[in-house]
């Protein structure tokens, strides 16, 4: 199944280039905001399935390009994010020691929303292309044995970052969290549809031009060893999102005016937007293109507040 958010937040299930509208199915799930409802959705998936599929089966549904597609996880209790987790199509000699991150829930946009770029000093603000796991049952402690039997689904996923803010090694939390940095959708995707997440094709396109272009078999540590992981350190909750990394080497500078597209092979195609009231201008070239010319990774800033004469 695919299931979406759309409209004022109306539960949908999306068949082909439709969606049918499945919120009465939901109804009884206690609720304060629509976060409560996928939530809940998740995490007594069993007991709503065989009613979903016959209303999505039973369902005429309306066109997709005719509502507004929303966040498909609103609010996660937790988004946990792989650090440094591929190995740069085999120019890493060995992978990363594990590690991961928090970012925000208020971070969370959804499709055709906007990131928008905030007046700090930033070296350059990138967005990452990522495969992410959604949680679907609670856990703690989860041996990598049994990892996968606590995933749900799969979504898009952008990790923003806003790269080097001062002071140098205060990086993480303020380079991460920022609002609108944590595009998803446009809708989950169950896991029983996705036969094997470590051999995905993940693309992203930057106004049209294809920028990141990578497998998730380039993944430095699998997803049950992420699981097991990120569970050692904290409960992870249904509907928590587990983004899985990224390959660098695609990497550019995000600004005012892109038109962002991802798409992980199966997960559908997620578009946002870039806003930047600054109007920064930064250097469109990707890390790989400027290694290839033997410069500095991060592309530089070349025209407005904060750049270096």
């Amino acid at each position: 199944m695919k299931i979406a958010f759309f409209n004022d937040y109306r539960l949908g299930l999306v068949k082909g280039d439709s969606i049918v509208d499945v919120t009465a199915v939901v109804a009884d799930i206690p609720r304060i905001g629509p976060h409560d409802v996928i939530n809940g959705l998740i995490e007594r998936f069993d007991t709503y399935r065989a009613k979903l599929a016959d209303a999505e089966a039973k369902g005429a549904g309306v066109p997709l390009g005719s509502v507004k597609l929303r966040a498909p996880l609103p609010r996660p209790v937790n988004i946990d994010c792989m650090a440094v987790n591929y190995m740069e199509d085999g120019t890493r000699k060995e992978p990363a020691p594990i590690n991961a991150f928090h970012k925000s829930a208020n971070a969370v946009i959804g499709p055709d929303e906007t990131m928008v770029l905030p007046d700090v000093p930033s070296t350059v603000f990138e967005g990452e292309a990522e495969l992410a796991a959604v949680i679907g049952k609670k856990g703690f402690n989860i041996s990598a044995a049994n990892a996968m039997s606590h995933i749900f689904g799969y979504c898009n996923f952008i990790d923003g970052s806003a790269r080097g803010l001062p002071p140098a090694g205060n990086t993480f939390y303020q380079m991460k969290s920022r609002e609108t940095f944590a595009p998803i959708g446009p809708w989950i995707v169950t896991a029983d549809e996705i036969k094997d997440p470590h051999k995905l094709k993940v693309q992203l396109w930057n106004n049209g031009v294809l920028k990141q272009n990578f497998n998730t078999s380039d993944m430095a540590h699998k997803i049950p060893r992420c699981i097991e992981f990120v569970s050692s350190l904290h409960t992870l909750m249904p509907g928590d999102i587990l983004a899985t990394g990224t390959n660098h080497r695609g990497l550019h500078a995000f600004q005012d005016g892109n038109k962002i597209e991802l798409e992980v092979e199966g997960c559908g195609r997620l578009t946002i937007k870039v806003a930047d009231a600054l109007k920064r201008v930064w250097q469109m070239e990707t890390r790989l293109q400027r290694q290839d010319k033997g410069l500095e990774p991060l592309a530089p800033q070349t025209s407005g507040k904060y750049a270096k004469a």
